[in-house]
């Protein structure tokens, strides 16, 4: 039998950590439930979850300075779980690398499907990314001398060098090579790399395609590359190819 995939959830509210712990329990997960980021920095180096469940209002330290170490020195899901509700909080959220951004009060059946399809996206396999079936799909693409390597799930520059993606830019830019030259809206967008429909005040997709921007183009805020249609949604300009 496969050992239970592990899940923490990190709250300084021990209702919060008792609720979720025996949720996601009953869903067959393993969950470590923590009060602080020292006490998840400390577990990361011996006992690294596949997914955290982040509270931003921790005491101590910030959460949103949690998600940075988190991404900066593990590749492991994040789902931030707060009662911070403030746009920018959830922009700053997103824009550290955060899968998703989930507000209290919430509902348990949501916050699990979330939690399933952020662990979907960090465990699919090289020859299947998160996209349309329907479009055929390389191993490898290049576009504008970069080379987007699908089986190592890396992106090369043109001068060679490798530029980190998270989990969320690769699939969104896996999605963007997959239909280039077409115009895709926020809602195709976050159904193919997230697994869900857009809320009416939802910006993911904008905080990724920001991102994106910032790893490709030369200017970010005058782009060549991934461009906006105003209403619309976005489309990758460059001409696509499968790489040799």
């Amino acid at each position: 039998m496969s050992h239970p995939v592990h899940i923490a959830v990190v709250d300084d509210e021990p209702e919060i950590t008792q609720l979720l712990g025996n949720y996601l329990t009953g869903h067959g997960f393993r969950v470590s439930k923590l009060h602080s980021g020292a006490a998840l920095m400390a577990m990361m180096a011996l006992d690294a979850p596949k997914v955290v469940l982040l509270d931003l209002g921790l005491p101590g330290e910030d959460g949103l300075s949690i998600a940075r170490q988190l991404r900066e020195k593990w590749h492991c899901g994040l789902l931030i779980v707060t009662g911070r509700g403030d746009p920018v909080d959830k922009v700053v959220g997103l824009e550290l690398g955060a899968d998703d951004y989930v507000t209290k009060p919430f509902d348990l059946r949501e916050l699990l499907a979330r939690t399933k399809a952020v662990l979907r996206r960090i465990a699919l396999p090289a020859n299947e990314p998160a996209m349309s079936a329907t479009h055929q799909v390389h191993d490898a693409w290049r576009f504008l001398s970069w080379t987007f390597d699908q089986g190592a799930r890396r992106l090369l520059a043109p001068q060679g060098d490798e530029v980190p993606l998270t989990s969320g830019e690769f699939d969104l830019l896996a999605v963007f090579l997959q239909h280039p030259g077409r115009v895709l809206s926020r809602d195709f967008l976050l159904e193919h790399t997230r697994g869900r429909e857009a809320g009416p005040f939802d910006r993911t997709i904008d905080v990724q395609v920001g991102r994106l921007r910032k790893k490709l183009e030369e200017d970010s805020q005058d782009p060549k590359i991934i461009k906006s249609v105003r209403g619309a949604g976005y489309v990758f300009v460059p001409i696509v190819s499968a790489a040799s």
